[in-house]
């Protein structure tokens, strides 16, 4: 019945591979290579695993009083949900790990999509990222663009413990590597938090001490990269190197798309971009009493999207996930043979340390308060004014 399932799956996928023209050339998604002559099948069940958010209507009202569908506003949010989600699945289940219709699936599986559901309660539902956004500037019901998403996807992290994720958002197209390996091995905050860590990552790799003697894990990181590619129009030096980034088996894909009109990126057929389109508007989706969620509509099972990469806007974001420092290493080891040593015009740049010119760089730490809602967006936004104070005091 197993077999039987999977075949009919493949049947109902490989309708939607017709679009697809007939090619050598190889299909990248988010750093696996697929052959669209020897597997279709593949290539379309890879696909369909990603979790895929979209509009939503009828849930609670955001911050009681606004509104309950994000229907003509929301796309952005909802590809920074897409692209945090696929960090998530690597972090917990694995980047081969493949989704099936009606097959049961891993409880870590459930509590990641927990994580989304349209309540102001879930850590990043659309609730919490539009009231944090009004910290970036952002009034709710306002269109989000790659760098906003990214910051408030940086802020919410912190909160939270159960995916324990350092999330870097790299500024002036820099990224530092000795600011992330800072941030991703700072110690625990307090020792419930040491012990909740130590609870929720038995499986942690690397362990460090440092001098008051505390331990110290890799917390996986969340790097993003918010880019401009061009003033008007994506410039076409940069062209290569932005397919290159979908190669690397760190790759989460990009955020972007065309004004107002978001899409996450996930890969890319010759001069083509591959990605899930959120504008699409469906009905609220809620747990169940058992804790797991109807999961048919958070997989797009129709046939993915592409558009020629010279139609992309040139303000974007890259995502890339790094488990363990090792993958990181790896990470910086082929922007440095794939990306910066092939390119006259770089798309950014990769530094060792810190700028001297810049503010020092102190890693975001959660402040000691146990709040939801509109008094977690209160307490973080308190957070990252005196953090900013402090930078403007140092500098």
């Amino acid at each position: 019945s197993v077999l039987s399932r999977y075949e009919n799956q493949i049947t109902l996928l490989s309708d939607y591979l017709e679009e697809f023209p007939e090619t050598d050339e190889p299909v990248w998604i988010l750093g696996r290579q697929h052959h669209l002559n020897t597997d279709k099948s593949k290539l379309l069940l890879d696909i369909s695993a990603r979790l895929w958010f979209t509009y939503r209507r009828k849930f609670s009202p955001i911050g009681g009083t606004g509104p309950s569908s994000d229907a003509g506003w929301g796309c952005m949010l909802r590809c920074g949900q897409m692209m945090l989600a696929q960090a998530l699945i690597c972090r917990h289940l694995g980047r081969d790990w493949q989704w099936e219709k009606h097959k049961k699936q891993p409880e870590e599986y459930h509590r990641i999509l927990q994580c989304f559901l349209d309540r102001k309660d879930c850590c990043y539902s659309i609730h919490q990222m539009a009231q944090m956004g009004v910290g970036e500037g952002k009034s709710i019901g306002e269109w989000f663009g790659p760098n906003t998403v990214a910051q408030v996807l940086k802020k919410l992290a912190l909160f939270d413990e159960w995916n324990s994720l350092a999330v870097y958002v790299s500024m002036d197209n820099t990224v530092v590597i000795e600011d992330i390996k800072k941030m991703c091995w700072s110690p625990p905050q307090s020792s419930s938090t040491a012990h909740s860590s130590a609870h929720l990552h038995k499986s942690a790799l690397g362990r460090n001490k440092n001098t008051a003697g505390f331990c110290r894990d890799w917390k996986p990181l969340l790097l993003i990269i918010p880019l401009r590619l061009g003033i008007n129009h994506i410039n076409p030096v940069y062209t290569d190197a932005f397919k290159e980034c979908f190669k690397m088996p760190q790759s989460l894909g990009a955020l972007g798309g065309k004004p107002n009109n978001a899409y996450y990126f996930i890969g890319f057929l010759g001069n083509e971009l591959i990605y899930l389109d959120p504008h699409t508007t469906q009905s609220f989706v809620d747990s169940e009493e058992n804790g797991t969620v109807d999961d048919q509509s958070f997989h797009c099972q129709q046939a993915p999207h592409r558009m020629k990469i010279m139609n992309l806007d040139p303000s974007v974001a890259l995502g890339f996930f790094c488990k363990e420092e090792c993958d990181f290493d790896n990470w910086c080891s082929l922007v440095q043979k794939e990306i910066l040593k092939q390119q006259s015009l770089r798309m950014f740049e990769l530094v060792q340390k810190h700028p001297p010119h810049w503010p020092p760089f102190i890693p975001p730490t959660k402040p000691e308060v146990t709040t939801t809602g509109a008094e977690l967006i209160e307490s973080t936004d308190k957070l990252f004014e005196l953090e900013e104070e402090f930078e403007i005091l140092s500098v």
